[in-house]
């Protein structure tokens, strides 16, 4: 089924939804760039998804499908396996006496129809849909398969409820070969499978495995948050835990030290890391799984969160050839993939990139990643040391940690090095105490860091979100956190809202609650704030002034802060005050 090309141009023009000027426009990129005139158009904003799909289902004489609150009946949606659904962006809806209705992007895709109607032996009924059908309905694939995880992982664990009855009172007494028996045990290995394919289908950051007195409890953090997943036998807990260790290869048989590794897995096509830490507590050795999608990748500063002076701020310190960048923040607030981001920004053929990190997070190409082993001595010191024998012109250091590695980065960044890094720290200016504690004297910090971001991560709304005005006693509460003059203003200048607005006429949204996300929200976005080492802070930062002092004149030299930010996204609407001051709590 190809569209017609010149048919489509046709029905674009008439509908009126592009100028005629923006099309003509358009038309002459995608005939020097040999693109389709809708992808042109697409791309760059003049015309949205569903509208270009209605209009290709059109000229195609097919239907056009929206399946964003449609609820598929399971024995329907399976007929499509999962990964082919997700990979190639095909569901299958409706069955009846005609055929299996599917609902795709892309109608020409004509050896995926075939292959659907060879394992279901079903005529098929092409349909036109957009994107956000498509992620609603692979979603019910997550809950249809939640239950049925469940049912294999709750049947599992009973397996081990009388077996070894003695052994589950003694489980310190087991040797390294009855663990590894155990370990090697079918339903420990579909056990773990389960609960590691389950946390990625929920785009879970972290599985916790935590032994209690009576029962093991797993939990899954999703979007920040830490979600019970399920309760099993206590006696499960030695198995999945010797299975855990077998994958990440820990020993087996230590139970009373910490122990740190990884593993990696592929599925659906993409590559994912898994860093592994056991800790011995009271009832047994609780595990805690981060994963980490190796290949991320598509993000820019904007779609982060960045934006203004901030974001131009960051544009600015990355067209410098020495310097420091830092960011900050604490554990899981998207400190890494910032740095990233800012490393894809300045990845071009003229420049060597090389970095040490631990873990290496994503696998970028042509830049050149070390790992960190201190158990065989390479740190991240000694990895840095090593680096400026290799010729880079851009470092990233994963994380400084100790006055060794801020002393080498400061001295990396003085001798023509631009350097990227992370430190701990709840603010940015709380950034320069922090290095002055590790041992770096003011006067470099002035001359090498340029600027320093710190940011949190908040959930977002869901597109099914309710309007609702502040009262006026919500507007006092905001008063005792917020400047609430100030941050009138910072809106106005980014055009955000009217010259006249008021608090009281400034729209705000609460989380809605729906079957597909439970707390009406899903995925997180960055809330930042980005101060530049300008002269003056420079002269504060020598004068040994306090971060605070340092925090109020960065403020009057246009430094958004976190929290306001964070009433920034909530102004827009893509998240909620509640979920700004849970995050942020001053």
């Amino acid at each position: 089924m190809q569209i017609d090309e010149e048919q489509l141009k046709k029905f674009i023009l008439e509908s009126g939804l592009v100028s005629r000027s923006d099309f003509e426009e358009s038309l002459k990129k995608a005939q020097e760039k040999k693109q389709k005139i809708g992808n042109v158009l697409l791309s760059e904003g003049k015309i949205s998804e569903t509208d270009l799909k209605r209009m290709e289902a059109f000229v195609l004489g097919i239907p056009f499908i929206n399946l964003s609150n449609v609820k598929v009946d399971f024995s329907v949606l399976s007929l499509i396996p999962e990964p082919i659904a997700r990979n190639y962006n095909i569901v299958a809806y409706t069955k009846s006496e005609h055929g299996l209705e599917v609902a795709m992007l892309d109608v020409d895709d004509l050896p995926v129809i075939d292959f659907i109607k060879k394992t279901s032996g079903l005529k098929i009924l092409p349909r036109l849909t957009d994107t956000s059908s498509i992620k609603a309905v692979l979603v019910q694939y997550r809950k249809s398969l939640q239950v049925e995880f469940k049912n294999i992982i709750q049947k599992e664990s009973s397996s081990f409820g009388t077996s070894g009855g003695e052994d589950a009172s003694k489980p310190d007494e087991k040797s390294e070969v009855d663990l590894k028996k155990m370990a090697e045990d079918l339903p420990v290995v579909k056990i773990v499978d389960s609960l590691i394919f389950h946390a990625i289908l929920q785009n879970a950051s972290d599985i916790h495995i935590e032994p209690g007195e009576k029962e093991l409890t797993v939990r899954y953090r999703i979007d920040g948050i830490l979600h019970d997943a399920m309760v099993l036998e206590k006696n499960a807990g030695s198995g999945i835990t010797a299975r855990t260790k077998v994958l990440a290869n820990l020993k087996l048989d230590e139970k009373r030290l910490p122990q740190d590794g990884r593993f990696k897995k592929e599925q659906d096509g993409e590559k994912i890391s898994f860093r592994v830490s056991t800790l011995p507590t009271f009832f047994g050795e609780k595990t805690v799984m981060r994963i980490l999608k190796e290949n991320t990748h598509g993000f820019s500063l904007e779609t982060l969160g960045f934006h203004g002076e901030g974001l131009e701020r960051i544009h600015n310190s990355l067209t410098q050839k020495t310097g420091m960048v830092l960011a900050t923040g604490p554990t899981g607030s998207g400190k890494t993939t910032t740095l990233y981001t800012m490393l894809d920004i300045l990845n071009k053929p003229e420049v060597n990139i090389s970095t040490v990190e631990d873990p290496i997070e994503y696998q970028m190409p042509r830049v050149n990643q070390t790992q960190v082993k201190p158990e065989i001595g390479l740190t991240f010191a000694n990895g840095l040391r090593s680096l400026l024998r290799q010729d880079p012109d851009i470092i990233m250091v994963g994380e400084i940690r100790d006055g060794e590695t801020a002393a080498l980065a400061v001295n990396a960044s003085l001798t023509g090095h631009l350097v990227l890094s992370t430190i701990h720290t709840n603010s940015a200016s709380g950034a320069i105490p922090r290095l002055v504690d590790m041992g770096v004297e003011p006067f470099l910090i002035t001359a090498t860091v340029k600027t320093i971001i710190a940011q949190r991560l908040v959930r977002r709304l869901t597109p099914n979100k309710e309007k609702y005005f502040l009262s006026p006693a919500e507007i006092k509460n905001m008063e005792k956190v917020i400047d609430l003059d100030r941050m009138l203003a910072l809106l106005k200048l980014e055009n955000i809202i009217g010259a006249e607005d008021t608090w009281d006429k400034i729209p705000f949204y609460k989380a809605v609650k729906s079957s597909e996300f439970e707390d009406g929200y899903s995925s997180r976005t960055g809330m930042h704030e980005v101060l530049k080492v300008t002269p003056t802070i420079k002269d504060m930062i020598i004068a040994g002034n306090s971060q605070d002092e340092i925090e109020i004149q960065a403020k009057k030299e246009g430094m958004m802060t976190m929290l306001e930010d964070g009433v920034f996204q909530a102004v827009l609407g893509i998240t909620t005050l509640e979920e700004v001051f849970r995050v942020v709590s001053e």
